[in-house]
């Protein structure tokens, strides 16, 4: 199997079998992210693709369902895309479901119409890395969207009937600024139809830019107490049924919740940790977090 660079896949996916798409990511302008730094973009030839489906395919000729790895493979026009699915069946007869990276500028290009085509051809499962839907906090994170483009693009994939995950990070939208991120992203999360939502808190690394921002004083992180209050108001303010996961290792508390059922038990549990732990013990683990995966 051909793999070049950093190969990154969410947790979720665990069950799913990999195979390169592309390798760094088409922006690489987030400014809280190093993950894909020193690579440039590649898609990976169609050569070197039908090659790892073929070895996939001796190893694993019952694979149901594949995650094709990159930053955002979905950046691909809508022919490459429906190239490549179309071989997929080539190798592997009894796959159903194909999975990848995608963000909010890769919806943009393509029509509702070649959507669905992709649905059709078992493109089905979008991890979109929103982290925000509050403006301010995506300019400040220079996400290159605003919150209107999640709403805009997102109701596209509903249309098509296309399966999405989306990302909120607590904290990203520094001190103060926590109650006015969660309750706009809440509202531009509920206006679409994420399958389920994962949760990370801002943990900046020193190869970033926010992580430089910080050291000039341009951007203040939040504390790690204001961090569990943002959750609570986001879990407060979505409306709408969603599995939510804020069990990663950058959250100092792990919940999972189903919503709203388990709403009031989520935001309890929260609290009892706000108060009974303190924001030393919870900055601590933060300082000792050298890596996310």
């Amino acid at each position: 199997m051909n793999f070049t660079g950093r190969t990154w896949r969410p947790p979720y996916e665990a069950g799913s079998f990999i195979i390169q798409a592309a390798s760094g990511c088409t922006y690489n302008k987030c400014r809280f992210c190093s993950l894909y730094k020193e690579e440039c973009f590649r898609m990976s030839p169609l050569s070197e693709w039908e090659e790892d489906l073929q070895e996939l395919s001796f190893y694993h000729p019952e694979a149901r369902r594949i995650f094709w790895t990159g930053a955002n493979p979905f950046a691909m026009s809508y022919e490459n895309l429906k190239a490549r699915a179309l071989s997929v069946y080539d190798y592997l007869k009894e796959c159903q479901t194909m999975t990848m990276f995608a963000s909010i500028r890769d919806i943009k290009p393509k029509k509702v119409k070649q959507l669905r085509t992709l649905r059709s051809l078992g493109i089905n499962g979008l991890s979109i890395g929103t982290e925000s839907g509050d403006d301010y906090t995506l300019r400040l994170a220079d996400k290159g969207y605003t919150a209107k483009d999640i709403i805009d693009q997102c109701r596209k994939l509903d249309e098509a009937g296309i399966e999405y995950y989306f990302v909120y990070m607590t904290g990203l939208a520094g001190k103060g600024n926590g109650y006015q991120n969660a309750v706009n992203s809440a509202k531009v999360f509920s206006k679409v139809n994420p399958r389920f939502i994962s949760v990370d808190s801002l943990t900046l690394f020193e190869d970033t830019e926010l992580f430089e921002m910080a050291e000039r004083e341009e951007f203040v992180p939040a504390g790690e107490k204001e961090r569990i209050e943002e959750l609570q108001v986001f879990i407060q303010n979505l409306r709408l049924k969603v599995h939510l996961f804020a069990d990663s290792i950058s959250n100092f508390y792990p919940v999972t919740a189903y919503l709203p059922r388990d709403k009031d038990l989520v935001i309890g549990e929260l609290q009892n940790i706000m108060d009974t732990v303190s924001e030393e013990e919870m900055l601590a683990y933060r300082r000792n977090l050298k890596a996310l995966g």
